[in-house]
């Protein structure tokens, strides 16, 4: 944000006049209108007078939090708000607003007030003691009592922060915390290794940062939601598993391949299902079944796609339309590429499952990378 200053008094909302922006707060929002006047309150009073602002990065809000973020910053230079039209993601939403920073130091922080916001002062101080490149707020440096976790939730999270530290190698207790704070230059240095599709940011930065980077941990406890819903959904679970599956593989496996790969085992489901009463209810025959149930099937396969897999350039319309035709060539060609290796590795007296097993691998990779180029023109 710069310098903000007046002539007279005190600058809007209390900001002192010539008072520099020391930290950007970066909250990513989705349908949170109703934390948002909470959080700049809290935010006001736990950072006081220092420089600091807060952003709002919201993905174009069913609710509109967008316009109450909007709404309070007319008022109040402290608070930015950016809009996003037509892009989904939080560690996309994150990356955006940082870069959109000129503040030494960024803080990413929640909507749904579930972080304790009293540990960013103590957050920044380390930074500017230049005492840590990276600060993180830890849920598991205490007991988890009285937290915001359910017993299952708490389950889930622990696990997934083992397995992100095997990943990432790097000893630390809360790899996939949503909260914590760092120096620009981190972020200036490594956005173009960050992939804006993930769920978890920090696990994405710490999996790409170099060796060098010194990194503390803050106990704080984590609370219960007060407005709103979890974001945390079988769709957060599963990018969060491509994501872990892209860095083990260092790169190798695409971060959007497991879903695709999921979207196309229930695609496995569809077309049994309709197979079967195809063949029962309609009374007609196993080809006229199959074929019926193939192009239902590749159609559920597009429209699951392109509602999750690849949401964030989602294919509307017209669009829509000539994305499913492609979709279709493309499924064609990689049924044939599925069963012309198969039947050759059965040729060569390979076993049958193996032979079937190449010819999905291939022909699912085929789907995926042709699918990719030509239907979302992900490049």
């Amino acid at each position: 944000m710069g310098v903000v200053s007046v002539q007279k008094g005190r600058g809007i909302a209390g900001t002192l006049p010539g008072t520099t922006v020391r930290v950007s707060i970066i909250v990513p929002t989705f349908n949170e209108k109703h934390n948002v006047p909470q959080l700049v309150a809290l935010l006001a009073h736990t950072m006081g007078d220092t420089g600091w602002e807060v952003v709002f990065v919201d993905d174009d809000s069913p609710d509109e939090t967008w316009r109450c973020a909007k709404e309070i910053a007319a008022k109040d230079a402290r608070v930015r708000c950016i809009r996003r039209v037509g892009r989904r993601g939080l560690a996309g939403a994150c990356i955006e607003g940082v870069m959109s920073s000129a503040a030494p130091f960024v803080a990413i922080l929640d909507g749904d007030l579930q972080h304790d916001e009293t540990q960013l002062p103590a957050m920044v101080r380390i930074l500017e003691h230049d005492e840590a490149d990276l600060v993180i707020a830890s849920r598991y440096t205490e007991a988890m009592a009285n937290s915001g976790f359910t017993a299952g939730r708490a389950f889930a999270s622990r696990f997934a922060s083992q397995l992100a530290g095997l990943v990432i190698g790097k000893a630390m207790t809360d790899p996939m915390s949503g909260f914590f704070a760092a120096r620009r230059e981190v972020f200036d240095r490594y956005a173009d290794k960050l992939l804006p599709s993930g769920f978890k940011i920090l696990f994405d930065l710490l999996a790409v940062t170099e060796a060098g980077l010194r990194v503390k941990e803050v106990p704080y406890q984590f609370r219960s939601r007060r407005e709103g819903y979890s974001k945390f959904d079988t769709r957060a679970m599963v990018d969060f598993l491509a994501l872990l599956l892209h860095r083990w593989t260092n790169g190798i496996v695409p971060v959007r391949f497991l879903g695709f790969c999921a979207v196309g085992g229930t695609g496995v489901i569809v077309h049994l299902a309709v197979l079967r009463l195809a063949m029962t209810l309609a009374a007609v025959s196993f080809e006229t079944a199959q074929a019926v149930a193939t192009v239902t099937a590749m159609t559920w396969n597009f429209y699951v796609n392109n509602l999750i897999t690849y949401q964030d350039m989602k294919l509307r319309g017209v669009s829509a339309l000539v994305g499913l035709m492609r979709f279709y060539a493309v499924c064609g060609i990689g049924a044939i590429a599925n069963v012309g290796v198969a039947s050759y590795l059965f040729g060569m007296d390979g076993a049958w499952w193996v032979a079937s097993l190449a010819g999905i691998i291939v022909g699912t990779a085929f789907n995926f990378t042709m699918s990719s180029l030509f239907v979302w023109k992900n490049r």
